[in-house]
């Protein structure tokens, strides 16, 4: 017999494809054989399919032939080397509603990886004279997977009802053959039956699959997947799952609670909820790892004595909730300091107005001003949340406030992507408080130096800046890093993937950051006193 592929050589070697493990005949005793030396004959598969009464084919997922016996063969009139490797639409074709009913079923088996039946179906296939012959068949798909679960061939098993049909044609209920008739008007009821139950199925299973959270089926002890929707799929990396354990289809789980979770289910018969959980799925072949978040229920398939037979897995990932509210609070921790910072910021800026400005009118003259200055920091970096701005500008809503004379500022002014404005707004805005607190803004005559240059790099350019600050009090190193440090390496590296490093020289801070940068150039500036 001649096959191609898997299947046949399955069919030759006996290898279990069709029928499991390699077996071999033996003695319907148990008394073991009389020669210890003597084999056991060894059972020719492709002998025994080509002899099957019963007509037998199998097909690829591209729905050609790879085999057929001889019984198929003859009740199509076929010869068995005119079938292998041609489609069998191609062979036989229907354009009308039984060959949608015999496609449809092929296609259940391949998605579904289940065996499917048609109880009646008429066909037409060509005849002795070539002319097209009305016959009538029932006809039963069984999957054959590959070794990583997925459906790799059809078997179809049919049987010719031609003779029950035109029975009915001759008697109508009286004749002697009328059991045949019956049988025949059953097998056609049964099938009306079947196609409305399948096409509620189908309903149902549609709203499953484009259902917005993820659901999934689990039966048998050892948790095998039966039904997975899309949005499982796109939270596991589309995997083939279907016929395969949870151990063998998410192997990265098996170290995680989740599989122990379901197991305890099974035994207890009582459901799980799980909120906001974490797990770690391979989201892409080949990739680490990546942590998610879900809110879940795990609820137990029951049988009628209350036995759990699976587990329905549904839920959703609410990863992007998770890490906002992280981001919320790490908003409202910067809120609360910045707050702090602030006040800390004003009380300097009296103090150094006073300081120049002694007189009371002059002295509310200045300080209205300054606090103008720093309302249009708050405002600058508002805005710079959804639209872009200069860098120039970003650093002068900053220092500007401080006071003329106070600052440099020497580069090639560039404009910031909206991310890059905030962040970098956040970060001059630490570093000018702590100069106004602690550092060169502190004293009488200090002053901040800010130099910058683009650097070039993929996918975009980048920034290169210093922050020094000069003629203030000496600098020591702090014992522990405070809230600022942690906010300026935080905030670059987590929101534009920055880079900064802090330099607590003894003669004043030197801060070096490094963030993407892309967007037109302004021509050079180099500020003194502005």
């Amino acid at each position: 017999m001649r096959s191609h592929g898997t299947a046949g050589e399955a069919l030759r070697s006996g290898a279990g494809v069709l029928t499991g493990a390699e077996p071999q005949l033996t003695s319907l005793t148990d008394t073991p054989p009389a020669a210890p030396d003597v084999a056991s004959p060894r059972l020719d598969f492709e002998a025994l399919f080509a002899a099957l009464p019963s007509p037998y084919m199998v097909l690829d997922r591209r729905l050609r032939y790879v085999a057929a016996n001889e019984a198929y063969a003859e009740v199509t009139g076929r010869a068995r080397e005119d079938l292998l490797g041609r489609c069998i639409f191609d062979l036989f074709p229907n354009e009308g509603e039984s060959g949608e009913l015999l496609r449809a079923s092929f296609e259940r088996v391949l998605e579904t990886g289940r065996p499917d039946s048609i109880a009646f179906i008429p066909y037409p296939i060509p005849g002795p004279s070539g002319e097209l012959e009305m016959r009538y068949w029932s006809a039963a798909h069984t999957p054959i997977r590959d070794e990583t679960g997925q459906v790799a061939f059809i078997v179809q098993n049919t049987v010719d009802v031609t003779e029950l049909r035109r029975l009915k044609d001759i008697a109508y209920g009286r004749s002697p053959r009328a059991s045949a008739v019956q049988l025949l008007q059953r097998a056609k009821e049964v099938q009306a039956v079947n196609a409305s139950l399948l096409d509620e199925t189908n309903q149902l299973r549609d709203l499953i699959m484009q259902a917005p959270s993820f659901m999934a089926v689990l039966t048998g002890p050892e948790l095998t997947f039966r039904l997975v929707n899309s949005a499982y799929l796109q939270l596991i990396g589309h995997r083939q799952v279907i016929g395969r354990t949870i151990v063998e289809a998410l192997p990265e789980v098996r170290a995680q609670e989740f599989v122990e979770l379901l197991s305890e289910v099974m035994a207890s018969g009582e459901p799980y909820i799980g909120r906001a959980m974490g797990v770690w799925l391979r989201r892409t072949p080949g990739d680490a790892p990546e942590q998610r978040f879900v809110d879940f229920i795990y609820q137990p398939i029951l049988n009628d004595v209350g036995r759990a037979t699976g587990v329905f897995v549904e839920g959703y990932d609410v990863t992007d909730r998770v890490r906002a509210e992280a981001q919320q609070k790490l908003l409202v921790d910067e809120l609360n300091h910045r707050v702090k910072n602030t006040l800390a910021t004003v009380q300097s800026i009296a103090a150094q107005t006073l300081r120049v400005h002694p007189d009371p009118a002059e002295f509310r003259e200045q300080f209205e001003a300054r606090l103008m200055a720093l309302s249009g920091t708050h405002d600058l970096l508002t805005a710079s949340s959804w639209r872009s701005a200069w860098l120039s500008d970003v650093l002068l809503a900053e220092l500007r406030p401080h006071g003329e004379g106070r600052y440099e500022l020497a580069g090639e002014d560039v404009e910031l992507p909206p991310d890059a404005a905030l962040t970098l707004g956040l970060v001059f805005h630490e570093l000018a408080t702590n100069a106004a607190k602690y550092g060169a803004l502190s004293a009488e005559g200090g002053r901040v130096r800010v130099e910058w240059a683009t650097l070039p790099g993929e996918p975009a350019s980048r920034l290169a800046l210093t922050w020094r600050e000069i003629g203030g009090p000496p600098v020591a190193p702090p014992r522990r890093k405070g809230f600022g440090s942690r906010l300026i390496e935080r905030t670059l590296r987590g929101d534009i993937h920055g880079d900064a490093s802090l330099d607590f020289a003894p003669t004043g801070l030197v801060c070096r950051l490094e963030a993407p940068l892309r967007g037109p150039e302004r021509p050079a500036l180099h500020a003194g006193a502005a």
